[in-house]
């Protein structure tokens, strides 16, 4: 039976949400199953949905078992190195909507019936078709989203 939760208050509750969203995210992008997912980490498959929840009574250590089995990598992230703008850590949507950036969606017109990829995704169709984009027409919410998904999953730069 699992314990209790502990009072963490609500911003880092929101933190472990998150996590358990990223986790959830991945696996999905995967295409692995819960099962498969919780037994590659020698977990239950209920203790998978309760790490996929965020819930803090979930040992770190099933956490870091679990990120691990999916090829995520956890970082921690200093404060104060953040408020003097060093290592900033770059967080990325689990979702990209297609409505909101204008050049990918016109990149992505033979995806049909799809209104949201993962950021993996974007990053593709970015890299595949970057021949095809008006640089000059990238709003700055798009712009941004480039550069952080180049930081975050392309090793820092955009492959064109």
């Amino acid at each position: 039976m699992p314990s209790e939760n502990p009072d963490i208050g609500n911003a880092q509750a929101r933190k472990l949400a998150t996590l358990g969203g990223r986790i959830r995210a991945q696996r999905k992008q995967l295409k692995v199953n819960a099962t498969t997912t919780a037994e590659a980490a020698g977990l239950s498959r209920p203790t998978l949905y309760r790490i996929e929840r965020g819930e803090p009574s979930v040992t770190m250590g099933a956490y870091l078992a679990v990120i691990a089995a999916l090829g995520l990598d956890l970082q921690l992230s200093d404060p104060q190195a953040d408020k003097t703008g060093a290592d900033v850590e770059v967080n990325l949507p689990l979702t990209i909507r297609l409505t909101d950036y204008p050049e990918l969606k016109r990149l992505a017109w033979q995806i049909h019936a799809v209104d949201e990829l993962t950021p993996q995704e974007a990053l593709n169709i970015y890299e595949r078709n970057w021949r095809h984009v008006d640089v000059a027409a990238l709003a700055p919410h798009e712009r941004a989203l480039v550069q952080q998904l180049a930081a975050k999953l392309g090793g820092g730069r955009l492959l064109v």
